[in-house]
């Protein structure tokens, strides 16, 4: 079978089991959220292990990009496609997911015994710190990579850069109207003046949402429902999630209070792998142990169907020179949006100079030592923000 699978496209020269692994293990100390993993996963995958292509891995961005749900897990489930195909994609997306998913699991039992986590604040205000200069290292690697000298694709960085920044949140339709401009302007199709842009799948969201409503529910089919149109209707990353969140658990269907969803936030972030694994925190608080597992499953079915459906097709006209002028317009966008959202994340965690430090201190350590693992120093960070934050706020 593994044959059949491999012999659809160049013969890898990694195995499925230790993709695997590699997912198993960033999923486990992966952190810093979506901006940071893409980058391991380029770093990792592309420029050390080259088991994925930079033109793959390119693809992979972009298509993670243009469908709603988590980025990085988008990605991870796209890479895990390339040799290995529906299986691959398969079995990566689970182990990128389950082990931050048994610490979120785990967080949630004792937030529930012990009424509450106090500790995460100090915890918190440590790690956010560091988080920004990992994921800033992360952006200027991305930026450095694929958008390179290109004037064209400098404009659309920094223009989606800006963007981010001034609305706080990302903007999907810009990534399609880049790819598209840069597509248009390398590599002009000959009947763009006769055909029509295939946007169906697109505008057709709005009328499927509709089908997730659902006035009585029982609590669990709400769960579902609820998270399944955060997976299938929220484009880009833990960014753009929270406030969606926020609108339903809190304002909505009231399932937790102001002070429960700032805490099931900071599980996110204090937790590695990706940043919309705190549905599992709130699922649990919710509804305990089913609740957060149809709260996981929901969140992340979308996101697996929305990748290994169109991925034959960008397998298949990936070389189109106008696909991939239309890739690298969405990849500069995508970037562009990553480093806006660093400087969003900045201002919400770096609040006075201890956590200036942690940042500037975590972004010249790994700047400088390329094999600093990042848990050293997260575990670092934590201790810092555990000595810190009682002196700074008594």
């Amino acid at each position: 079978m593994t044959m059949d699978i491999q012999s659809v496209t160049s013969t890898p020269s990694y195995t499925l089991w230790q993709l695997i692994l590699y997912m198993l293990r960033l999923g486990t100390l992966g952190f810093g959220g979506p901006v940071a993993l893409v980058g391991y996963m380029h770093r990792d995958l592309v420029e050390d292990r080259k088991w994925i292509s930079e033109a793959d891995y390119k693809e992979g961005l972009a298509l993670a990009q243009l469908a709603p749900g988590p980025l990085a897990a988008q990605l991870g489930i796209y890479l895990g496609y390339v040799h290995y195909r529906i299986l691959g994609a398969t079995l990566v997306g689970i182990a990128f997911v389950i082990p931050s998913f048994f610490m979120v699991l785990a967080l949630g039992w004792a937030y529930v015994r012990f009424g509450g986590l106090a500790w995460m604040q100090a915890v918190f205000y440590g790690v956010g710190a560091a988080v920004i200069g990992i994921i800033a290292i992360s952006a200027k690697n991305l930026t450095i990579k694929n958008v390179g000298k290109d004037k064209l694709l400098w404009a659309i960085y920094l223009l989606l850069a800006t963007l981010t920044v001034i609305t706080e949140s990302e903007i999907a339709l810009l990534f399609i109207i880049s790819g598209i401009f840069v597509w248009f302007w390398r590599a002009p199709p000959k009947w763009f003046h006769k055909g029509n842009l295939h946007v169906a799948a697109f505008t057709q969201l709005p009328l499927v949402s509709g089908l997730f409503a659902s006035a009585d529910a029982s609590l669990l089919t709400q769960i579902a429902l609820f998270f399944a149109k955060a997976g299938a209707f929220v484009f880009g990353s833990g960014l753009a999630i929270v406030p969606f969140l926020y609108g339903g658990v809190v304002t909505e269907y009231q399932w937790l209070n102001e002070k429960q969803f700032v805490d099931a936030v900071a599980v996110a972030m204090i937790t590695p792998g990706p940043v919309v694994i705190t549905v599992g925190f709130i699922g649990y608080l919710v509804a305990g142990l089913p609740g957060a597992c149809i709260a996981a499953l929901a969140i992340f079915l979308p996101c697996y169907l929305l990748t290994i459906i169109p991925a034959p097709y960008f397998k298949k006209y990936g070389k189109v020179p106008g696909v991939l002028a239309f890739v690298d317009g969405i990849t500069a966008a995508t970037i562009g949006a990553i480093a806006g959202a660093v400087i969003v994340l900045a201002q919400r965690s770096l609040i006075d100079i201890p956590t200036v430090l942690i940042a500037v201190i975590t972004a010249v350590l790994l700047w400088k030592l390329k094999k600093l693992p990042e848990p050293v120093i997260i575990a670092g960070a934590a201790i810092a923000g555990l000595i810190v934050y009682p002196m700074m706020h008594p």
